[in-house]
């Protein structure tokens, strides 16, 4: 087991390939790192990663463009490449009953790749620290 989180997409595709580590908690642990270390950001979604397969590598493609145009990065060229040969929707979850607000939710680089996640999919406790960041300094009316 690893002690520390992957870097890097490419780190998190290299890890599930070799059989070192899940998809998704090798996801939500490059998440923690992309979060929480805002000089790395632009570096760990630039490198194109190792193919998984069609699920997999859509998703990644999908996490590199959303957190690019979410935190103002340069967009992988390799989004547009790769990660593209999902032929059937996916729906996170699998009720039935969460279809439509998946739908709805989904962020632009996940629907476009046919998946469909929840709006805060890629929300993490780490994300607490980019808030306080950005808020600080900032009065809100009627709080004084």
């Amino acid at each position: 087991m690893f002690r520390k989180r992957p870097r890097s997409l490419r780190e998190v595709a290299s890890r599930v390939n070799n059989g070192e580590q899940d998809f998704d908690p090798a996801v939500l642990e490059f998440l923690d790192t992309f979060y929480t270390h805002p000089a790395l950001r632009e570096a760990s979604i630039s490198d194109r990663p190792e193919l998984i397969d069609a699920l997999r590598d859509a998703y990644l493609a999908a996490v590199a463009e959303h957190l690019a145009r979410s935190y103002g990065l340069p967009i992988p060229d390799w989004t547009e490449t790769q990660g593209n040969d999902l032929h059937r929707p996916f729906f996170a979850g699998g009720l039935e009953s969460l279809k439509g607000i998946l739908v709805a939710e989904s962020p632009t680089a996940f629907r476009r790749r046919l998946l469909f996640i929840s709006k805060n999919a890629l929300s993490r406790p780490r994300m607490l620290e980019d808030i306080q960041e950005e808020t600080a300094g900032i009065t809100i009316a009627g709080s004084l």
